[in-house]
């Protein structure tokens, strides 16, 4: 007999409802849905692997030189530190251009903590300024203010020591020029990003400013620099000076004798050039007004050019010495031509006249040495008469007439002379060329023809940079001029040295004597021309070239005045007592003993 089933708890039996049927149940699905999950994430690792390498190519592969030079920006540091510019100093060691540290002083009121008033009050002597004024400034907004610039260090440190809470101090570098405008026409100036803008600062920018690469610093994790990644020695920097041929104690006396003459006659301007004949080298160039370089923001623009480089005039009789070179040269007179001076007359129907003629008139028969002497314009124009008009123009173009000397100084301007077909068919040409008229030059183009007759007949190159020099007055570099090319025989220039001293011991010169010393010259009164043609009415140059010691001549001294007024504006009232104290100082400064005894040349 079978045992009874067991009895089923309510909870475990589930009653169906009458009339329904169970639903059966579908194994395959039970045992296909663990396998569809697994290919479902299998595929989706799959992709994202495939994703991820993919990207990893991307960046590994073909980005990989963007990414590696984005990355070195930002971990290192490019520093190209602050390098001072070379100094420039005169031919005796004397600075006359340097870099210093300055400082600009901003207040910003909203920090002080006291009033403005007490703030001003502090700051007052240090500034040499009145509280009043700087009371004022402090007043003009709460922050930013800037209240001085270009401060000394010294002065930097004194504000400093305020600890004045509200008181910020920049540092900066500026060009600092000790000697203000004595060499302003020379030296030039810098603009605020400390690049040249005239003169030498200009044209030898290349030599002034040092060179330095950019180093390259490593930056770590926080920012800051890594120590071990700095070159040793980075900053070190040479002690290369810009040394010049200037002599700024003669500079000085040339500036003091031009402006004294400047302001006795009112003239408009002047200019002053010593030239060493031997070599071309300038001691002096200057001129008047000039500009303090230091604060060349208050000048107006056209005080910036060197006018004895860029502006041309008609040298007048100063020219006649070369046009008395060139006839001995060519043979066509010889010292002893006699010339006969009517005092006035007519070439192609233009007058000509002795500047005399008034009250002299006619001097009859002269010597060469007379035409010099008297400064005859008819004898100048009876003497080039003497030359064949092609040769004569050959010779003017040697001497390099219409083109440039080749100074190392910016903004030279050629002379301007007339074409050879002009100057050949126009017999007037030839005859105001003849006694400096009619032509232009600039008055450093008149200096390099003197030195030509001064040194034996060379042509140099008027240069005023000597090269650079280290502390201890190695060269490290000096300039490479032309070869002095010959152009007069010596015979010539020694004849034309004898004419020129005698210009001064007898004639028009007499005012640039200097007592023991033999000394030659010749002066100069030029009408001004008209830039619309012709020449201007009552306005003159005047201008004296002196040469000395005559014996053995090495200096050449041009003193040119533009419009002095006055009826006693001459060439030997104005421009030759500038050359005579320039003389002087030369004498004293080189130490140059007398040519002759001064006790026994008074006694004759």
């Amino acid at each position: 007999m079978s045992n009874p089933p067991r009895s089923l708890s309510p909870q475990r039996v589930r009653r169906l409802p009458v009339g329904s049927r169970p639903k059966r149940i579908d194994r395959t699905a039970l045992v296909n849905q663990p396998t569809f999950r697994l290919v479902l994430v299998w595929g989706a690792l799959t992709v994202g692997c495939g994703l991820l390498l993919l990207n990893l190519g991307r960046l590994q592969i073909a980005e990989a030189p963007a990414l590696q030079k984005l990355a070195q920006e930002q971990q290192m540091l490019y520093m190209r530190p602050f390098v001072p510019r070379r100094q420039i100093i005169d031919r005796t060691g004397t600075v006359l251009a340097l870099d210093r540290p300055v400082y600009t002083l901003f207040a910003h009121p909203k920090l002080f903590k006291e009033s403005k008033q007490a703030i001003a009050e502090k700051l007052a002597p240090l500034l040499q300024k009145s509280t009043t004024d700087l009371t004022k400034k402090l007043d003009q907004g709460e922050t930013g203010i800037r209240v001085e610039y270009a401060l000394s260090e010294s002065v930097a440190d004194q504000v400093a020591n305020l600890k004045a809470d509200g008181l910020e101090l920049l540092q900066s570098q500026q060009r600092l020029y000790p000697h203000k405008d004595m060499a302003a026409d020379v030296l030039g100036y810098v603009n605020d990003e400390h690049k040249g803008q005239a003169g030498l600062e200009l044209s030898q920018q290349r030599l002034l400013e040092r060179i330095v690469s950019p180093v390259r610093l490593r930056r770590m994790g926080d920012g800051s620099l890594m120590p071990d990644q700095v070159p040793g020695g980075f900053l070190n920097v040479d002690d290369w000076q810009l040394q010049l041929t200037l002599d700024s104690r003669l500079q000085r006396v040339a500036i003091a004798a031009l402006q004294q003459q400047v302001t006795k006659f009112d003239a408009k301007r002047g200019t002053v050039i010593v030239m060493d004949v031997r070599d071309g080298s300038l001691l002096t160039l200057a001129s008047t007004p000039s500009y303090d370089p230091n604060q060349y923001f208050k000048y107006p623009l056209d005080r910036f050019k060197n006018w004895a480089l860029s502006d041309l005039y008609e040298p007048g009789s100063t020219f006649k010495p070369i046009n008395v070179a060139i006839a001995l040269e060519t043979g066509s007179v010889k010292p002893d031509t006699p010339f006969y001076d009517e005092g006035q007359i007519q070439v192609s129907g233009w007058p000509i006249q002795n500047f005399d003629y008034s009250s002299s008139g006619g001097r009859g028969n002269i010597t060469l040495s007379e035409i010099l002497e008297y400064s005859s314009n008819v004898g100048m124009v009876h003497v080039v008469q003497q030359i064949k008009p092609s040769v004569y123009y050959t010779w003017l173009k040697r001497l390099g007439m219409g083109e440039l000397v080749g100074i190392d100084l910016p903004s030279e301007t050629a002379g301007q002379f007339k074409d050879k077909k002009t100057f050949l068919e126009s017999p007037i040409e030839r005859a105001t060329t003849s006694f400096g008229q009619g032509f232009s030059l600039t008055p450093i183009h008149l200096v390099q023809m003197h030195a030509v007759l001064a040194n034996g007949g060379r042509l140099v190159t008027p240069h005023i940079v000597r090269g650079l020099f280290d502390s201890k007055g190695q060269p490290y570099w000096q300039p490479n001029f032309p070869t002095k090319r010959p152009v007069f025989s010596k015979a010539t220039s020694q004849t034309v040295m004898a004419m020129m001293e005698a210009v001064v011991s007898k004639g028009t010169g007499k005012s640039a004597q200097i007592p023991g010393y033999r000394i030659g010259g010749k002066t100069g009164t030029a009408q001004k021309a008209n830039p619309n043609g012709g020449y201007l009415d009552r306005a003159k140059i005047t201008s004296f070239v002196g040469v000395f010691p005559i014996e053995s001549p090495r200096y050449v001294v041009l003193a040119v005045v533009d419009e002095p007024k006055g009826g006693d504006a001459f060439g030997s009232t104005v421009a030759a007592p500038i050359v005579k104290a320039v003389m002087g100082a030369i004498i004293s400064l080189e130490k140059i003993p007398p040519s002759v005894s001064v006790t026994s040349e008074v006694g004759r």
